[in-house]
């Protein structure tokens, strides 16, 4: 019976965490499309947002997105050589890395790097008092500090998971054609790129790159400002949002192949 307490308690305060970062989602919905809430400063720090998790990531993106193009194409030469279809790599690529791969690469990148950032800091400016000047200021903390990050995070998710495709598919298709996987004619891989997408396809794409970022981001905005008086809660906080924010990141993308792709 104390397990089954236990157990009952671990699924309650999730439930109620989760019910949480809705909120925080629906209300920065609800609020970043009346304009007189993007005040200077709010834009300014939406912006610096992007830039961090956005534009800065931007390196790191591209090299990954060159390797897992070169390393789709190794993995698929053998079939693709024995079914002797070389036109097959761009709905291949479409298949497994536009559909699949890219939103969870680049959800679990915006994680680890930048929400990690955004719990720590917003904790560190909890416990220092500096979210309490916001207020003293007049200042409302949910939109100058978790409104930004939210829309941050979400557009930089988004712009990166695009950026991916595209790097991935030209890797692919450069190293596919060099190797003799691929056909080298550039317009007919990008025919068969085009055809093998369907708006199904972009609504996931849309769907697993936003949505994570939404609930990662809320997840570490709320873990950073729930921290107490003390320095030793920030790392504890962080930690449970960086769990709640992955592990919500492979729900939400499970969920969207479940809806999208069956049935």
């Amino acid at each position: 019976m104390r397990v089954i307490g236990g157990l009952g308690e671990m699924v309650w305060a999730q439930w109620d965490e989760l019910r949480h970062a809705a909120a925080v989602i629906g209300t920065v919905l609800c609020v970043s499309v009346r304009p007189r809430y993007w005040v200077r400063t709010v834009r300014r720090a939406f912006v610096r947002q992007v830039v961090a998790i956005g534009v800065e990531s931007v390196g790191l993106v591209g090299g990954v997105a060159v390797f897992v193009g070169i390393t789709v194409v190794v993995q698929l030469a053998f079939w693709v050589e024995e079914a002797g279809q070389s036109q097959m790599l761009g709905p291949l690529l479409v298949a497994v890395v536009a559909r699949e791969l890219s939103p969870v690469l680049i959800g679990i990148m915006v994680i680890v790097r930048s929400g990690s950032v955004m719990a720590t800091e917003l904790g560190i400016m909890k416990i220092s008092g500096r979210v309490h000047v916001l207020e003293a200021q007049g200042i409302s903390p949910f939109i100058y500090l978790v409104m930004p990050r939210v829309l941050g995070a979400a557009v930089s998710a988004f712009c990166l998971t695009i950026l991916f495709v595209l790097v991935a598919f030209a890797s692919g298709y450069l190293f596919g054609a060099t190797v003799g996987t691929g056909s080298r004619d550039l317009p007919l891989f990008a025919d068969t790129v085009s055809h093998a997408v369907h708006p199904r396809d972009v609504l996931a794409i849309l769907s697993k790159s936003i949505l994570p970022a939404l609930f990662a981001s809320a997840s570490c905005c709320i873990g950073g400002l729930g921290v107490g008086a003390s320095l030793t809660e920030v790392p504890q906080a962080t930690q449970r949002a960086l769990v709640r924010s992955v592990a919500g990141l492979f729900v939400i993308s499970t969920a969207v192949s479940l809806l999208t792709y069956i049935g």
